[in-house]
């Protein structure tokens, strides 16, 4: 009996997930299923725009679907979502094990009282905007001239470094050209803790440093000589340092303030109000961008499916059907480490197909083929979809992404329809 193996999300989790399995369960028949029309996830449209190398990590899954004979199904959606192809219950039907790795999607609030105020962003919507996401095709942040960032991580210095740079300056990315925001001119990034226990890496500040015309300064009260052998805090401090000739943007770095809440002016978003210890701090501003990190978009269920220690730990929600990623782990982890943990669920799955009893064997994508036929991407739908952006790139960008998702499906159409 071949084993019929279903991986939710064709991002880096579920990439190394297949990887790992295909490996261990050579006979295995894998499928990897993905709800837009094309793979790849956070590789694609979450990684910042501007670091290629890290998004290059796509030419070793391409092997996956390559040459490793594992499946891709694209544009099938599963869950509780009105656009769902078929509920979690309908896909265990067909597959003799089910792996989750949607990824967690949805902003975190930095609080109620942010909720519902024009001009207050997510880092992800954001995030999905610069990376020509489909969802993202109607969404029109107006940022202004002065930007509040929240958070002190690497998504929140993305943001900084995005939001900072000219239109030279994203040469060779896959940004969309003539988005640079040249109309920014003032940008505060707050982070709720002090300066030795923000989460970003210092790679990501010294690459700030690259950026030229950037006059950065460090906010009253935060001590960035409290570890001399603190990487992060040496790196803020080389860069606070070292000023411009020609100023064309001005960086400033807050720490150890939580927000409070934002301030309006005759109804509009006017500025943020933090506070520390009975302390306050105002930040005019014309707009907020929150990176204070991510939780589930609950299409999956995932609070009820992983109510459990035990699943947080090893990644089985129930025989047959387990967790990757951070729809296991929640919103930490790098891809690098995402890997490592794929590995070790793809070890527990190989045990779970080697010790399974002889059955009635499931029909597994063949059912997805006849159920949805044309509706269904392919590996190949995606390979044209690839060609077609990178013929399309302007001068400067190594792709133009078709952000558009009845476009996409009709780039697809078209070349079917040709063959």
């Amino acid at each position: 009996m071949t084993a019929k193996v279903a991986i939710v999300g064709a991002g880096p989790s579920g990439c190394y997930l297949a990887q790992a399995l295909g490996k261990l369960c050579k006979e295995a028949e894998i499928t990897v299923i993905e709800k837009l029309p094309v793979p790849f996830g956070l590789a694609r449209y979450g990684v910042a725009p501007d670091h290629q190398g890290t998004k290059a990590v796509t030419r070793q899954f391409a092997k996956l679907f390559e040459k490793q004979g594992v499946g891709f199904a694209g544009n099938l959606e599963i869950g509780t979502s009105p656009s769902a192809a078929l509920s979690l219950e309908e896909l265990r039907a067909l597959f003799d094990v089910v792996v989750l790795a949607t990824g967690l999607s949805q902003d975190r609030s930095p609080g109620r009282d942010f909720e519902g105020t024009p001009g207050i962003y997510g880092s992800g919507a954001v995030t999905r905007l610069w990376n020509s996401h489909p969802e993202a095709a109607e969404f029109s942040p107006e940022f202004g001239a002065r930007v509040v960032v929240l958070g002190a991580g690497n998504v929140a210095i993305d943001v900084l470094r995005l939001l900072a740079k000219a239109e030279d300056d994203f040469a060779g990315s896959d940004f969309p050209a003539g988005g640079a925001y040249d109309q920014v001119r003032e940008i505060h990034l707050v982070g709720r803790s002090p300066a030795d226990q923000a989460k970003f890496d210092p790679v990501m500040i010294r690459e700030l440093a690259k950026i030229p015309g950037l006059a950065v300064s460090i906010g009253e009260g935060t001590a960035l000589n409290s570890g001399e052998d603190d990487k992060r805090l040496a790196a803020l401090r080389d860069l606070a340092t070292a000023q411009p000739d020609a100023i064309t943007k001005k960086i400033s770095f807050h720490f150890g303030w939580p927000a409070k809440k934002p301030l309006r002016s005759n109804g509009t978003l006017s500025g943020v109000l933090f506070e520390r210890d009975g302390e306050e701090m105002a930040l005019p501003c014309d707009s907020v961008i929150s990176a204070i990190g991510y939780e589930d978009d609950g299409k999956l269920n995932r609070s009820a499916l992983l109510d459990g220690a035990s699943t947080h730990e090893t990644g089985q929600i129930a025989p047959g059907l387990y967790a990757a990623g951070w729809f296991k782990r929640g919103p930490q982890g790098t891809i690098p480490e995402n890997r490592a943990d794929s590995q070790k669920i793809a070890a527990l799955i190989a045990e779970e197909i080697a010790a399974a009893p002889a059955g009635a064997e499931k029909p597994g994508v063949a059912a997805l083929q006849a159920q949805f036929g044309n509706r269904m991407t392919s590996y190949s739908d995606w390979q044209h979809i690839d060609d077609v952006e990178k013929a399309a790139a302007p001068e400067g960008r190594c792709r133009a992404k078709i952000s558009n998702l009845p476009e996409m499906l009709a780039v697809i159409e078209n070349r079917r329809q040709a063959l």
